[in-house]
């Protein structure tokens, strides 16, 4: 299991700012995590411990801990624990849909153990977050916080399968799609961590992490077409090879119209590398990219306000600086 310390920017670059208090917040998760994957049967938790080892940002559950603040961030810890266990929930059960073969650079449970033992871990990792909220006697809004965002999850991922292929997908559609896949998990976790404070600026934390939410995915979906393997741990257009009409695409249609023509679903790796660089070749990225950081500069808006402290801006808006950096 990953230690704070071990974890990438920008996980790190926030803890040398934000004061002595937060890592040992972030290892009490970590601990908690590697705990919660126990006591399962050798199958099916030996595959929910290699899921959760292979780490990650811990983005969600850092914004929860920094939204909580230092007196809020230990009693916030059950909470944070949960929604790393919804966000990595539906990594697993999107590799089932997808039939993905790698994340992060290793084998899916659906690769290793099929489709059956996928879908199990999945489903044992959502039970065990709602089961964390409800062993620490979990305030309702904050159960009823979690449930909201995990119901929004399962809403984007039946408007992406359900605009699987479509080039005439628009931009509305994609905003609104990734707003509930995405960008509700990120929003959820500051709303929760503020419940945790009991301080004012729910709302603003909100639109926030709906923001950065929304950031993340943009840049994620430029990471696709760039690649390569080494950084993202997958294929070079996935997402074009899973049918996933993303933003890149969709602006690199309305500059170069022939690329919808593209024919989805008879892509193969190839032909998936030759479709990203027709889409990288439109200017498309740059603008995707620009895109992101104007959502970046709407989240620090969100901050604007007396509820939060400057240390409150300072800390955040490190978290959005280095979103940009690190994907950009």
């Amino acid at each position: 299991m990953s230690s704070p310390a071990a974890v990438p920017p920008p996980v790190t670059e926030v803890i040398e700012v934000a004061g002595d208090w937060l890592p040992p917040r972030l290892a009490q998760v970590e601990e908690r995590l590697a705990q919660v994957a126990t006591g399962h049967g050798p199958e099916l938790g030996s595959e929910a411990e290699a899921t959760l080892a292979a780490g990650g940002k811990r983005l969600r559950p850092l914004l929860l801990l920094i939204c909580a603040g230092e007196q809020g961030a230990e009693s916030a810890i059950p909470a944070a624990t949960a929604i790393e266990l919804v966000h990595m929930a539906t990594l697993v059960h999107d590799d089932v849909l997808d039939g993905a073969p790698v994340r992060r650079g290793h084998p899916t449970v659906f690769a290793r153990s099929g489709r059956d033992a996928a879908v199990a871990v999945g489903d044992l990792l959502f039970s065990r977050a709602f089961a964390e909220l409800a062993a620490a006697g979990g305030a309702e809004s904050q159960v009823a916080e979690l449930s909201a965002a995990s119901v929004g999850l399962a809403l984007g991922e039946l408007a992406q399968r359900r605009d699987a292929y479509d080039l005439a997908l628009d931009e509305d559609r994609y905003t609104r799609r990734c707003a509930l896949k995405t960008a509700k998990l990120f929003e959820s976790a500051c709303r929760i961590g503020r419940l945790a404070s009991g301080r004012p600026g729910i709302e603003d934390l909100g639109a926030f992490g709906r923001e950065i939410g929304l950031a993340f995915q943009m840049l994620d979906d430029v990471l696709d077409v760039t690649g390569p393997f080494e950084r993202t741990g997958k294929a070079r257009g996935t997402d074009l090879l899973d049918g996933t009409v993303n933003l890149p695409l969709i602006v690199a249609i309305r500059r170069d119209p022939s690329l919808a023509d593209l024919d989805l679903h008879g892509l193969d790796p190839a032909g998936a590398e030759a479709a990203c660089d027709r889409i990288a070749a439109t200017g498309a990225l740059d603008e995707v990219r620009e895109r992101a950081r104007a959502a970046i500069s709407s989240a620090k808006g969100s901050l604007d306000s007396p509820d939060f402290t400057d240390a409150d801006r300072m800390v955040l808006g490190l978290i959005a600086n280095a979103l940009v950096e690190r994907y950009s």
